[in-house]
């Protein structure tokens, strides 16, 4: 079996967050600051190192949101993804990155910016109270997806 683990966080400064606008690979589309843990990093260090990567920034006191887990049966694959939300920034904001290019996003406009399902399913729940798991098993298609908010 292999586990792969993500991150991702959400960088909110009013009625706006960070995301960063891809045009390349199958992560196309607008998608918050993220990527893979570096070993041995924790899931909150790996947070704040994609997102000084991704944006320039630097970010402090993250609140963990919730987890988005993939499962791939016949493969049998297993990625994690650690997902958290921050209001506490710092720093010079990249004009563009290898990522992507960073972009202030009026939350209002988050339903109609291009964007995988993935991420578009979990947005909400940012901006809820608590935290989420949602867990998606699938093999050329999503076959099923379970939501729980705690």
């Amino acid at each position: 079996m292999t586990y792969k683990f993500w991150t991702l966080c959400m960088i909110q400064d009013g009625d706006r967050v960070l995301l960063l606008n891809r045009n390349h690979d199958h992560f196309s589309g607008y998608i918050p600051p993220g990527g893979k843990l570096e070993f041995p990093e924790s899931p909150i260090e790996g947070a704040i190192r994609e997102v000084k990567e991704e944006t320039g920034l630097d970010v402090k006191n993250l609140k963990f949101k919730g987890i988005y887990e993939y499962v791939n049966e016949k493969e049998r694959d297993r990625y994690i993804i650690y997902n958290y939300i921050t209001h506490d920034f710092s720093g010079d904001l990249l004009v563009h990155s290898a990522e992507g290019k960073p972009e202030w996003i009026h939350i209002n406009e988050l339903e109609s910016i291009p964007m995988q399902q993935s991420i578009r399913r979990r947005i909400p729940y940012f901006f809820k109270e608590g935290t989420f798991e949602i867990h998606v098993v699938w093999d050329e298609g999503e076959r099923e997806v379970r939501i729980r908010e705690t």
